[in-house]
């Protein structure tokens, strides 16, 4: 994995084959990519912005046979706002249809580009739905409405496991055919408990791990083993109703507005890169009962739209921020 990145349309930057890839490695492209039987990829990329870049990625991907079927890009740059905290990166996500080399071979060759342009760069195949595993605790509205979703093909995910500190949900678990470990999860047994839930993780080859109301506190060093690719649900409140029994606080404040926030988990508690979020409006009618009940519904929706942009590779992170290609 290579660096950020993006460049405009208007200007042209000529990148000769043979400056970069040896002429051997480059194939004409004779064949009909349309196909639905070639393979196809997801390459995601971000780098300093510069003119350019576009060109060179869109004629990289046509020396070599491929067929974009999607593209977009962003450039977070100061050209609207010289006064703006901008960070001068451009970001792209391209997904196209190529069977003229093989995956390893389209990835050596994407270095060789990543290296001209500076990118952070990912070749992602979409052949197999994404390895996951759901973590729970009392609360299963998130976890019924993954499953439900996998299970109807709405949501392209490979569901491994199913860790709680609690047993509510082993029936729903055994429901859907998912194995289901109960691991409990005490201040003396935080540790231990984590190592089993490491060995799940690791024994499933996960490449995604899912915090559907999971309601225990993660130690940093569960975090660091799964940079972004941790992802939680929380309701929107933070800061001002932190703690245990929010919906009722907020009930007591005569809040109008509930929410949602899906974000990628941190070392630092609630504070990830957001990646998603929702709200509903509340009236003088509506009862904590209402509140509660409104805001599952949008935690699911808010989740479920999280972990899908996750697996599409729509998601971009910098600065404690999300580009997300939707």
């Amino acid at each position: 994995m290579g660096q950020p990145g993006f460049g405009g349309m208007s200007c042209i930057l000529a990148l000769p084959a043979t400056m970069c890839f040896p002429a051997s490695t480059r194939r004409p492209a004779t064949c009909d990519n349309s196909s639905p039987m070639s393979p196809t990829y997801i390459l995601t990329l971000s780098c300093p912005d510069r003119p350019g870049i576009v060109h060179a990625v869109s004629g990289f991907l046509f020396e070599r046979g491929g067929n974009i079927l999607e593209a977009a890009q962003f450039s977070d740059d100061k050209r609207d706002d010289p006064a703006a905290d901008a960070t001068g990166l451009f970001f792209m996500r391209v997904s196209f249809a190529c069977d003229q080399l093989s995956y390893e071979e389209l990835k050596e060759q994407v270095g060789v580009l990543g290296v001209l342009f500076d990118m952070r760069w990912g070749l992602h195949q979409t052949t197999e739905p994404m390895r996951t595993v759901l973590m729970v605790s009392k609360e299963g509205h998130c976890l019924n409405d993954l499953l439900f979703r996998w299970k109807s093909g709405l949501l392209p995910l490979d569901i491994r496991a199913i860790v709680s500190n609690h047993r509510d949900f082993y029936q729903l678990a055994a429901s859907y055919n998912v194995p289901f470990h109960h691991i409990p999860v005490t201040a003396a047994t935080k540790e231990k408990a984590e190592k089993k839930q490491y060995d799940i993780i690791e024994a499933e080859g996960a490449e995604l791990v899912v915090l559907a109301r999971y309601m225990q506190i993660l130690s940093s060093d569960f975090v660091t083993r799964y940079p972004q690719r941790i992802i939680n649900i929380h309701h929107s409140f933070l800061p001002a109703f932190i703690g245990a029994r929010p919906y009722h606080r907020a009930f007591e404040r005569g809040v109008k507005l509930i929410g949602a926030t899906s974000h990628y988990v941190t070392e630092v508690l609630d504070e990830g890169p957001i990646i998603e979020q929702g709200i509903e409006r509340i009236s003088h009618r509506d009862q904590v009962e209402d509140l509660i009940q409104k805001g599952r519904d949008l935690e699911r929706v808010v989740l479920s739209k999280a972990v899908r942009w996750h697996i599409e590779n729509r998601i971009l992170l910098y600065a404690n921020k999300t580009v997300i290609f939707d």
